[in-house]
């Protein structure tokens, strides 16, 4: 049976297993100082970072990043979900579906009037789910290298 719970300091292990077929899936290299960096981050109860992870048979099958995000119009904070990754072996579980109402829930508790997170265009699994249990919204992301 499959639960979610907060990331704890012991799964470090096995939270990196997992967080891998996250950089697979968006084909980036992880570095062992960025690995470091994000780890410290989610530990490190002052950074907004934060995490949540499916177990199922004391076995972490996926997980999702999360934060505060500032809305100026609104005057308050929206909830951000920066990564959500299930196993490629425990995809077409409920995991996706529990850590996402699992976040539904933590945005009620913390007073969140939205859920905001992007994906790849082609991610048409993921998005399937998502179609479910959100709103597409019409906002276009850019992206702007700082040295170019």
């Amino acid at each position: 049976m499959t639960f979610i719970r907060a990331l704890d300091r012991s799964d470090f292990d096995n939270w990196l297993t997992v967080y891998r077929f996250y950089a697979e899936h968006y084909e980036t290299d992880l570095t062992d100082d960025g690995t470091a960096t994000t780890w410290a981050w989610l530990m490190d109860s002052d950074h907004p970072l934060t995490g949540i992870v499916a177990e199922d048979n004391a076995r972490l099958i996926g997980l999702a990043h999360y934060r505060a995000m500032p809305s100026p119009l609104r005057g308050g904070n929206l909830g951000f979900l920066d990564d959500l990754i299930v196993a490629p072996q425990d995809r077409g579980s409920d995991a996706a579906k529990l850590l996402l109402g699992a976040l539904k829930s933590i945005a009620k508790e913390q007073k969140w009037t939205k859920i905001r997170w992007i994906t790849r265009d082609d991610n048409y699994r993921a998005r399937a789910l998502y179609d479910k249990l959100a709103t597409k919204t019409n906002w276009a992301m850019y992206e702007m290298d700082p040295d170019s």
